[in-house]
């Protein structure tokens, strides 16, 4: 029984063991004959899978900021979804480009000079706006590991490096109510069961106050906003920094926050 346990739990040792390959290294087969897919790929069987899903789930809805856990649930449980957002991507130009090129998101990859030389009102001086403000970087995304198939890896992955992103076009900070509002907005582009579940567990730690104002006004828009927008992976975002951000929402059919978020927990 020992032994057995040693072997399902092994991924998880693994996953704990260190640090991943920075982001610019692509995402290709590196198989060789090792049974690896990718740079981090860690084989698994479905009941390691399940036994992760649940011990990330539990861990994730325990603290909201465990981006670790978070990371485990997503590749865990969204299978089935990430090949519906892999056939979007291959079905739109943009998407299919991106799909193809696997550009990724990192500190190494992006030109911050560049960045700070844009305008204001830009979107790439939105972004790093929302970088210096919240006091984040494009590195701390974990690295994909337990999704059984390259191309649906690098998905997720993507997914994960455009977050960011995503707050600085929907004008949210990372407080809990931000990053609330932001997977509300998420779970209805995607509908990864991580976004959902992180929607509907973590408004638990918010305030009397920030839950009102979250059902009354956010919830609604994020819902309204996600529907609206076409999918958020098939747009080239390195491509888009010169895009003034009004413009950029406007394409995406994205609207303005009813009311500022920060400072409300």
């Amino acid at each position: 029984m020992a032994t057995l346990l040693r072997g399902v739990l092994r991924p998880l040792y693994a996953f704990r063991g260190g640090p991943g390959p920075p982001a610019g290294v692509p995402f290709r087969a590196v198989s060789h004959g090792t049974g690896l897919l990718y740079p981090e790929h860690i084989p698994t069987s479905v009941l390691q899978k399940v036994l992760l899903a649940a011990g990330s789930a539990g861990m994730a809805l325990y603290d909201p900021y465990r981006h670790d856990m978070v990371a485990v649930l997503g590749e865990t449980t969204g299978r089935r979804t990430l090949k519906v957002l892999r056939d979007q991507m291959k079905r739109d130009p943009e998407g299919a480009q991106i799909l193809q090129e696997r550009p990724r998101i990192s500190l190494s990859t992006l030109d911050m000079g560049k960045l700070r030389s844009l305008p204001e009102g830009s979107f790439g001086r939105a972004y790093l706006h929302f970088l210096d403000v919240n006091r984040v970087s494009p590195d701390t995304r974990a690295p994909t590991r337990f999704v059984d198939d390259e191309e649906l890896a690098y998905v997720i992955q993507r997914y994960r490096e455009i977050h960011d992103m995503l707050h600085a076009l929907l004008g949210m900070p990372t407080n809990i109510l931000g990053e609330i509002v932001v997977k509300w907005f998420e779970a209805v582009q995607t509908g990864l069961p991580m976004c959902v579940l992180s929607a509907l567990f973590g408004p638990i730690r918010l305030s009397a106050q920030s839950l009102q104002l979250l059902i009354s006004e956010l919830i609604p828009w994020a819902v309204e906003n996600g529907r609206r927008a076409p999918c958020v992976l098939n747009v080239y975002y390195e491509r888009r920094w010169e895009q003034p951000l009004q413009a950029l929402r406007q394409e995406l059919g994205i609207t303005e926050p009813p009311l500022r978020v920060e400072g409300l927990v």
